[in-house]
């Protein structure tokens, strides 16, 4: 595989036609939209051959609402070992509350890829709201916790669950060894049932980092107590945040290296973003919003107004500036092939144990080939 980096004046056909491989290839790899047009700095993945996927057997993970199209769904199977279905929360008495939506279908689908669903279990209370209270709630009591667990066991049962995924965010620093035994019985009920477990962890680059996101959160020991754990490493540039990279890879680089020397890196995976975010300028604290938007609608923007597709060389990440049509400039940041290449890198860099993408609600198909081709995902 190769990455060309569209130029002034190009065109697809003259692309295809250099490195002699089929217009279609590169138009479908690529999902390019007709009349296929491009944007200079765009990234493009091009095929010379088979996919050979002669890497290392990694395990792959993706989260995925239930309202996810099937169509994406099943283009993406194949390249999933894990699917993470999100999401199930709790009462603070423990009682189990399902999606709204019926999630069935997913696993029905997913079984039929070799794919493993896994339960993503997440502090929603009964208004649908994150609520850090009820993570307090069932963590410091082992009646909440038992009925927490009962309920979990049989639904995983009935719906053919082959793991949990425990995904509390804003644990309480005072909170932290309760959330760490509870992930610790957690792991030894499920595997009395064949299940395993994961954590997801917000990303730490020391063990004392102050916050909210991580005061609760022991590495070493949730490393100990789980099968596997997933890094939290996106949100750099988040929705209400500041435009920047969403996963800058030199911060992402010093999340992974403190989490190797507390965590087994074959425990680790790394949390990868797909999607992207735009923001209008200039920003203005608790009062700029970004607008989420897909890897591909990005470069459909730059597209449409002309904008010329930077790429940071430090944050490994592209992005792009345009004035909208009443004058208002935006500021872009996305993930393509290149900043993708640069975390599969790491992943082979550090022996990590694969990649878990938030989200994989659309479809981006450079992605799941150029993992292919890197690497052999554990089925």
């Amino acid at each position: 595989m190769s990455i060309y980096v569209v130029q002034p004046g190009n065109n697809i056909d003259e692309i295809a036609l250099n490195y002699g491989v089929p217009v279609i290839q590169i138009i479908e790899d690529n999902q390019l939209v007709y009349p296929y047009e491009l944007a200079v700095g765009q990234a493009l993945l091009i095929r010379d051959g088979d996919i050979t996927g002669s890497g290392r057997e990694i395990i792959s993970n993706g989260y995925a609402y239930p309202f996810i199209s099937r169509w994406v769904l099943e283009q993406t199977l194949p390249y999933l070992s894990d699917l993470s279905v999100f999401s199930y929360g709790f009462t603070s008495e423990g009682e189990l509350l399902s999606p709204l939506l019926d999630e069935q279908w997913m696993i029905f689908m997913a079984a039929q890829y070799g794919t493993r669903a896994i339960l993503t279990l997440t502090p929603l209370g009964a208004d649908g709201r994150f609520d850090n209270r009820l993570i307090s709630a069932v963590v410091r009591n082992p009646q909440a916790q038992e009925k927490l667990l009962n309920e979990l066991l049989a639904v995983m049962e009935e719906k053919w669950y082959r793991g949990l995924d425990i995904d509390f965010e804003y644990v309480l620093e005072e909170d932290r060894d309760y959330f760490t035994e509870f992930v610790r019985i957690c792991t030894q009920v499920m595997h009395e049932y064949g299940y395993t477990v994961s954590v997801a962890l917000a990303p730490k680059s020391s063990a004392e980092q102050p916050g909210l996101l991580y005061a609760g959160k022991d590495y070493r020991t949730l490393g100990e107590a789980a099968d596997s754990v997933l890094l939290m490493t996106y949100e750099w540039g988040y929705k209400y945040g500041p435009p920047m990279a969403v996963a800058p890879l030199n911060k992402v680089r010093q999340v992974v290296e403190y989490a190797v020397t507390e965590i087994l890196p074959s425990k680790i995976s790394l949390g990868i973003p797909n999607y992207g975010y735009d923001w209008p300028l200039p920003f203005i604290q608790n009062q700029t919003v970004a607008k989420t938007i897909g890897n591909i609608e990005a470069v459909r923007i730059a597209i449409h107004y002309g904008a010329e597709i930077q790429f940071d060389e430090i944050a490994r990440s592209p992005f792009f500036h345009y004035f909208d049509e009443i004058g208002v400039e935006h500021e872009v940041w996305f993930e393509d092939v290149r900043s993708l290449q640069g975390k599969f890198d790491l992943i082979d860099e550090f022996f990590l144990r694969g990649p878990g993408y938030w989200q994989i609600m659309q479809l981006f198909r450079v992605n799941w080939l150029l993992l292919a081709e890197r690497f052999r995902v554990k089925k």
